[in-house]
C-alpha cells in the first residue's frame, strides 16, 4: 500500500487518468464477461468440457454491444502508444528504442504463460496424457493470445500510423473504415478473401482514435484550446484532434447506436458481437462494419463519462486501485481463463463439478459462487506471476553509434515483433484437437521464444552506445 500511495502521488497532473481507469475496466469485463458466459459439461468420453453459452441465450445478444470492450483496448492502446513515442522522442529517443521498450511489457508475461503451460504439458505427457487431449486444455488457456497477435501487430506501425495521422488527421481512420467496408462486401457477396485485411484495417481505425485523444490532449496541455479568437487554432492541428466535448460523446453514441441498429436489425450482420457458430459472420474476427459501429457509440459513452470519471480518479485511493489493476493487467487477461481450467480440473477431481444445462435456474445460480471461486484461483495465479510484468523496467534510452548499427537494431526489432506474432498465430490457428505433445506446435513455441530472444537481446543494450 506504500509503493501504491508514493506512485499515486507522483503522478503527474497533466495525466489522462481515465484512460488506464478504462485499460482496468475492460480488462475486467472481458475477463467476468468470459468466466459468465462458460458453459461446463462433460464429453462423449467423459472429460469435462466447456463452451460459451451466447448460442443458447440469444436474449443476451445485444448486451454484447457493451460487453464486445476490445475496441476499448485498442482505443486506450493508441493513446498510450502516442503519449509514450512522443515522450520517447522528446528525450531524444529512437522509434527503435521505443519499439523494444514496449516488446518487454508485452513479452515477458506472455513468455511467461507459455513456459508453464509448455512444461505442463510436457510433464503431463510424459506421465501418460494423452496428446490430444494436453492440447485441448492448452488451447482453451491460451484462447485470449488471438487479441495479443492482432496488438502485436498493431504496436510496431505505430511510429507509421502516427505519422500518418499527423499528416492526414482523422482523415486516416475514415479510409480504414472505407477499407473494412469493402472488405464486409467480400464476406457477403464474395470474394471472401477480401476480408482478411479487415484484421488490420478495422483494429487500426479505432488506433487511430487514440492518437487523436492524444493529440487533443497534448494541444489542450500546451495551452491550444486556451487559445481564445486572438490565437485560431492551425487548421492541421483541428483535424488531428477528437473532439472531448459532452456534445460529440452524445453524437459519437447516437450516432453509433443508429448505425449498429441498421447493420444488424436492419442489415445482414449479426446481433451478437462475439462468435456465436452458425451466425453468418462474425463481427469480430475480423472486425466488421457492425463492431466498428459500436466502437463509435462506447466512444461517445466514454466521452460522456469522463468529466465525472475525471473528478472522481482525483481521490486518491480510486486512484490508487486503478494503479494496483494496471501493473498486472496482461498477467489477469492472460492467466484468466487458466484460472478457469485449474477450476474445473480441481472440482472434477473431487467428483463435485457442477454442470446445469445452460439458461436453467440452477445454472443462473451456480454463476455467482462459480466467479468468487475463479477471482479466489486467479488472485492465486496473479500473485505468483504478476511480478514478472509489474517489474518490468523501462531500458535506458541508447542509441547505437553508426548509422549501420541503427538500421540493424530496427531490422532486428521488427524481426523480434515479427517472431512473437508468428508463434501466437501458429497457435491460434492450430486446431484443437491436434496432437501436441507440448500443448503448443513445436514451431509456434520456436518462433515466439525466438523472437522473444531477439527483442530481449535488444533490450539489453546490444548493438548501442552507452
Amino acid at each position: 500500500m506504500r509503493r501504491l500511495r508514493q506512485l499515486a502521488e507522483r503522478t503527474p497532473a497533466a495525466r489522462e487518468r481515465y484512460v488506464d481507469l478504462l485499460r482496468a475496466l475492460a480488462i475486467t469485463m472481458v475477463v467476468l464477461g468470459h468466466w459468465g458466459v462458460t458453459v461446463i459439461g462433460y464429453d462423449r468420453s467423459g472429460r469435462p468440457a466447456g463452451h460459451s453459452a451466447l448460442g443458447d441465450l440469444p436474449w443476451a445478444w445485444p448486451l454484447t454491444w457493451v460487453a464486445q470492450v476490445i475496441p476499448v483496448f485498442f482505443l486506450v492502446g493508441g493513446y498510450a502508444n502516442a503519449a509514450s513515442l512522443a515522450a520517447r522522442r522528446g528525450r531524444g529517443g529512437t522509434a527503435t528504442g521505443w519499439l523494444v521498450d514496449r516488446s518487454a511489457r508485452l513479452a515477458r508475461p506472455t513468455t511467461a504463460l507459455l513456459v508453464v503451460l509448455a512444461t505442463g504439458a510436457a510433464v503431463a505427457t510424459l506421465r501418460g496424457a494423452d496428446a490430444t487431449q494436453v492440447r485441448t486444455v492448452v488451447w482453451f488457456a491460451t484462447i485470449p493470445l488471438w487479441f495479443l497477435v492482432a496488438y502485436l501487430v498493431v504496436v510496431p506501425l505505430t511510429p507509421p500510423m502516427y505519422a500518418l495521422h499527423r499528416r492526414f488527421g482523422l482523415a486516416v481512420p475514415l479510409v480504414l473504415v472505407a477499407l473494412v467496408a469493402l472488405g464486409d462486401l467480400g464476406r457477403l457477396l464474395g470474394p471472401a478473401g477480401l476480408a482478411g485485411g479487415n484484421y488490420l484495417f478495422g483494429w487500426l481505425a479505432v488506433h487511430q482514435l487514440g492518437f487523436a485523444w492524444y493529440d487533443s490532449r497534448a494541444s489542450a496541455r500546451s495551452g491550444g484550446e486556451a487559445a481564445g479568437p486572438v490565437a485560431p487554432e492551425p487548421r492541421g492541428l483541428r483535424r488531428r484532434r477528437l473532439p472531448l466535448s459532452r456534445r460529440a460523446g452524445a453524437a459519437l453514441l447516437g450516432g453509433g447506436l443508429a448505425a449498429l441498429l441498421l447493420l444488424t436489425v436492419v442489415g445482414p450482420y449479426p446481433v451478437v458481437l462475439l462468435n456465436v457458430p452458425g451466425e453468418r459472420l462474425d463481427n469480430a474476427a475480423p472486425p466488421s462494419l457492425a463492431l466498428l459501429a459500436a466502437a463509435a457509440a462506447q466512444l461517445g459513452l466514454i466521452l460522456l463519462l469522463r468529466g465525472p470519471a475525471q473528478r472522481w480518479l482525483r481521490r486518491p485511493r480510486p486512484w490508487q486501485a486503478v494503479i494496483a489493476v494496471n501493473a498486472v493487467v496482461l498477467t489477469v487477461f492472460l492467466w484468466h481463463l487458466t484460472a478457469a481450467v485449474l477450476l474445473v480440473g480441481l472440482l472434477d477431481a473431487l467428483g463435485v463439478l457442477p454442470t446445469p444445462p445452460v439458461g436453467t435456474a440452477a445454472w443462473y445460480a451456480w454463476r455467482i459462487p462459480w466467479l468468487l471461486a475463479l477471482a479466489v484461483v486467479l488472485a492465486a495465479l496473479v500473485a505468483v506471476f504478476g511480478p514478472i510484468e509489474a517489474r518490468t523496467r523501462r531500458p535506458p534510452d541508447t542509441s547505437p553509434a553508426r548509422e549501420g548499427a541503427r538500421r540493424l537494431r530496427t531490422a532486428l526489432a521488427v524481426l523480434g515483433y515479427a517472431g512473437l506474432v508468428t508463434g501466437l498465430l501458429l497457435n491460434s490457428l492450430t486446431r484443437k484437437a491436434a496432437p501436441e505433445p507440448l500443448g503448443l506446435p513445436a514451431p509456434a513455441l520456436v518462433a515466439y521464444l525466438a523472437g522473444a530472444g531477439v527483442l530481449r537481446l535488444l533490450r539489453s543494450g546490444w548493438g548501442s552506445r552507452g
